[in-house]
């Protein structure tokens, strides 16, 4: 039975909310392998798993859209390089250094980049309730960053976990702005699986270099169920799933299931990492999503997945 017949059983909700939800689990995942998997590992062997699972999907999206893609391989190297490569590693990076609840709230600020980004080099014009969100979102970004305590902002003692949380959104946002210039008959399996594999080779010389710096992943039951998850459900059946849906609900009513990420993620933190939800993280969540809230007023959101991504 084809793949979409099957999904086709299953309510687009029910695939929105179980895709967000893998996503929100690869924060927890991140965060709970710190100590037994390198963050240059996990970032490498998630993708290698990816690669093998998506083959038989992408392949024949792949050999169709080989002509277009090496016409087009300048934008093609940089989404590989942006929204994989350098994306994750700074994200499973930073997750050594802070907390899930923390990089899942962050990780929200990313629609308000890619309105900036695109304000800043592609011309877009911004009305005064949209600067307003993003000041608004900013604000929310600092209040978390700064624990709360504007004097660590102005001392500029920041926790470096969540500076390269803040770069991984960057490289994110900086890579949805390239998905315009991508070649527009490409399927989103056969661009899914180009990333993948620009993302492997382009990583393989950092993976390489971590051995040699004797960072080797310390095998547990823990950790091999972890990588076998971030390869699986983040990865390949939460796109899947979410690839589906928005073709069903389209592109608006599925980019609002985002906003479950930094709930589902803190709920999913609280309970398995024992982590805490401060009063800083209320108020910066609370600022970050109003702020969305008025960027997106007269922006129609995409619906894109993130480290989710």
């Amino acid at each position: 039975m084809p793949q979409s017949a099957v999904l086709a059983r299953f309510s687009p909700y029910l695939l929105l909310a179980a895709a967000v939800l893998f996503w929100a689990l690869n924060w927890i995942a991140g965060r709970a392998l710190r100590d037994d998997v390198p963050s240059y590992s996990l970032a490498f062997w998630r993708w290698v798993s990816a690669i093998v699972l998506l083959l038989p999907f992408a392949w024949p999206h792949l050999v169709r859209g080989w002509p277009a893609m090496r016409r087009s391989w300048r934008i093609m190297l940089a989404l590989g390089v942006l929204g994989t490569t350098f994306c994750n590693l700074a994200s499973y990076t930073g997750l050594k250094y802070t907390t899930a609840v923390s990089g899942s709230i962050l990780n929200s600020f990313v629609p308000v980049i890619i309105i900036a980004i695109s304000w800043a080099f592609l011309g877009q014009r911004l009305r005064a309730s949209q600067w307003a969100g993003v000041a608004i979102s900013l604000t929310g970004v600092l209040i978390i960053v700064g624990r709360g305590d504007p004097m660590l902002i102005l001392s500029l003692s920041l926790n470096r976990g969540d500076l390269w949380i803040f770069a991984s959104m960057l490289l994110w946002a900086l890579y949805t702005v390239c998905l315009r210039w991508r070649p527009p008959d490409l399927h989103p399996l056969g661009l899914l699986g180009a990333n993948a594999i620009v993302g492997v080779v382009t990583m393989l010389p950092v993976y390489i270099w971590s051995l040699s710096q004797s960072m080797h992943i310390t095998w547990t039951a823990g950790a091999a169920a972890g990588l076998a998850y971030v390869g699986v459900f983040p990865s390949v059946v939460g796109y899947i799933f979410w690839n589906n849906a928005v073709a069903r609900v389209g592109p608006n009513k599925a980019g609002m299931f985002m906003h479950l990420m930094p709930v589902f993620a803190s709920v999913l933190a609280i309970a398995f990492l024992g982590e805490s939800l401060r009063l800083f993280h209320v108020a910066g969540m609370a600022m970050i999503l109003g702020g969305i809230r008025l960027t997106s007023r007269s922006h129609n959101p995409q619906a894109v997945a993130g480290m989710e991504n």
